[in-house]
């Protein structure tokens, strides 16, 4: 039997591309602000965030081929993309804590560099709640509402752990094959021994509970225009 694919209504399909125009715009100012830096100043201090940015589309690009696929093609790839998904999941919203490097630097105005690492910070995160909503569908269409939100809740603080180990253990996505050993230690040291690991329960806290509270009101944004455009 040949492979099914979700068809889109109309609206869906309008809705879908008008997110995808306005994401390509919003990456294409952050692109166009870091390559105008380098060009100013011969240097290629903030680079290193297209590569970020190319890692927070990839949770949004598997997400966005969940929605679309139905039938025996979602039944088949769902365990493995939806893995890898939450995998690279973090490293959208991990954006935020680039902020730590912006500090004064000569031959760049400081705004510039503020909006610059802003601009980079708010694809992250846009692309980090875009992706959830799929997943969260997903998961509603199947487990119900209440599932739903709780999928999104642990998602959220997962990725909230994933940043913490990120940014102050310096670990990567692909560690979990390129050194399993240390990373699984070091997680399990701090499930083993939380109280000698304040730090990372406080970031893991404290920025999922940030963004959960985000994707809660973009997502109370969005049904609000909703339901104004049926009005």
């Amino acid at each position: 039997m040949p492979m099914s694919v979700a068809v889109l209504s109309l609206p869906q399909l309008r809705q879908r591309l008008n997110l995808l125009l306005v994401l390509g715009a919003s990456l294409t100012l952050s692109v166009v602000l870091i390559t105008f830096r380098v060009f100013l100043t011969h240097k290629i201090s903030f680079v290193f965030l297209l590569w970020n940015l190319f890692l927070a589309l990839i949770p949004f690009g598997l997400s966005t081929m969940l929605g679309l696929s139905a039938g025996r093609l979602r039944a088949r790839v769902l365990l493995p993309v939806g893995a890898a998904w939450l995998l690279f999941f973090p490293n959208a919203p991990y954006i935020l804590t680039d902020l730590f490097h912006l500090e004064p630097r000569v031959g760049v105005p400081y705004w510039y560099d503020l909006a610059l690492i802003l601009s980079c910070a708010w694809n992250g995160l846009m692309l980090a709640y875009a992706s959830l909503t799929d997943m969260q569908q997903l998961v509603a269409r199947r487990l119900g509402a209440g599932a739903g939100w709780a999928f999104a809740t642990v998602a959220l603080l997962l990725s909230s752990f994933g940043i913490y180990l990120g940014r102050f253990l310096r670990f990567n996505s692909w560690d979990i094959l390129t050194n399993p050993v240390t990373l699984f230690y070091d997680i399990v040291s701090r499930l083993l021994h939380p109280a000698a690991h304040r730090g990372t329960w406080g970031v893991t806290l404290l920025y999922g509970v940030f963004l959960l509270l985000g994707y809660a009101t973009v997502r109370l944004l969005g049904r609000l225009g909703e339901e104004r455009g049926e009005a």
